[in-house]
């Protein structure tokens, strides 16, 4: 697989990018030999292979949920300089 250079100019326009000629052939060289390099990869049959979703098998560690920090909620709505009903109040940013 490769790509040509209407390709290039197609994700330059995408991206908006301004490419001169010289970036243009640098670019479209660069991914072809991307491109070459992962042709390997697809050569490989893995029609038997399970999807992993992890590559290790192995069991989160859960603990217990506990509360580790004690509720404040009151004395930081006391510092706002406007709340109401547990809430902060701030003024309307969007019309």
């Amino acid at each position: 697989m490769s790509i040509t250079s209407n390709d290039i100019d197609s994700i330059a326009y995408i991206a908006r990018l301004g490419l001169t000629e010289v970036q243009r052939q640098q670019a479209l060289s660069n991914i072809n030999e991307i491109l070459r390099l992962l042709a390997p990869l697809h050569a490989v049959d893995t029609g038997q292979v399970a999807p992993l979703v992890h590559p290790f098998e192995a069991a989160q560690r859960l603990r217990e949920d506990q509360v580790s920090a004690e509720d404040q909620r009151n004395t930081l709505l006391a510092l706002a300089p406007s709340a109401e009903d547990g809430l902060f109040l701030v003024p309307k940013v969007i019309e």
